[in-house]
């Protein structure tokens, strides 16, 4: 089976998970990311603590119990399905600490094997351990009282990111096929999958607050990460949109936000899987 690099990259598949002639997958999740495309050490991950406020910045191991933060993402070093969970919380000013899962520790398998779904993200708050990124997203989304402002709006706002899957998931498909007009039918049929965005955004006080009502929400984080990477897959993608075009303007001039999407550490760090881009 062919595995385009692009696509692949896109979906957060390192080239590395392209099938072999026993292929056996290297985890479920069709979004996963890739290997240590740093130059990292084999081994089980590289640590690494961001503490806001300002710019995050990468710190070295603390081995104080006292100096730790609460949070812990334990990923392959791409954004991923792990960049909305970063920028809310760079947005909410707190700190966490990542460890980064190399090619190699991966491949070996007993990471995988003690993951609950033998996938990544796994994500520490405490002792509380969780997988699945929405399943994240929504935990600190109620944490920090990013939910929305009653039942009705933390209903929306569960339909947005189920949506937003959809999304994601609709790209997924592509890594089975080959052929060109497979990827040129997903740019076209791209902005009907960005138009309820966009609807949802006309019918909140005309597009100038958030996905929902009045205050941001986990959901806000999610779109807007999917809608950078898509304006770097599909360029001009969001010229038809301008209530879509000016939310990612404001949500991305946030203070700490937007110091933390300046930062090396999210420059830096790959969009699509292992390549730098």
């Amino acid at each position: 089976m062919f595995v385009d690099p692009l696509m692949c990259a896109f979906l957060g598949l390192p080239t590395w998970f392209a099938p072999s002639a026993n292929p056996e997958p290297l985890w479920r999740d069709p979004l996963g990311d890739s290997a240590d495309s740093r130059g990292g050490a084999p081994g089980w991950s590289r640590t690494l603590n961001i503490r806001p406020p300002g710019p995050p910045h990468f710190l070295p191991h603390l081995n104080s119990a006292a100096s730790m933060p609460p949070y812990t993402i334990v990923y392959f070093p791409t954004r991923g399905r792990c960049e909305a969970l970063r920028m809310l919380l760079a947005d909410q000013d707190q700190s966490w600490k990542e460890e980064v899962v190399t090619k190699e520790s991966w491949l070996q398998g007993p990471l995988k094997a003690s993951c609950l779904y033998g996938q990544l993200p796994k994500f520490q708050d405490g002792d509380l351990t969780l997988y699945q990124s929405n399943a994240i997203l929504r935990h600190l989304g109620r944490s920090f009282g990013l939910y929305g402002t009653d039942e009705r709006e933390a209903a929306l706002v569960d339909m947005v990111n189920d949506g937003l899957e959809d999304l994601r998931r609709r790209c997924g498909h592509l890594i089975h096929h080959k052929r060109e007009e497979d990827k040129a039918q997903y740019v076209r049929e791209l902005p009907a999958h960005l138009k309820p965005f966009e609807t949802l955004l006309s019918q909140n006080q005309g597009g100038q607050a958030f996905i929902v009502g009045n205050q941001i929400s986990f959901a806000d984080y999610n779109l807007l990460d999917l809608l950078l990477n898509h304006q770097v897959l599909v360029p001009g993608c969001l010229d038809p949109f301008p209530l879509l075009s000016a939310y990612v303007a404001r949500l991305s001039a946030r203070p700490k936000l937007k110091a933390f999407l300046a930062s090396p550490e999210h420059v830096n760090r790959p969009i699509f899987g292992s390549r730098k881009i």
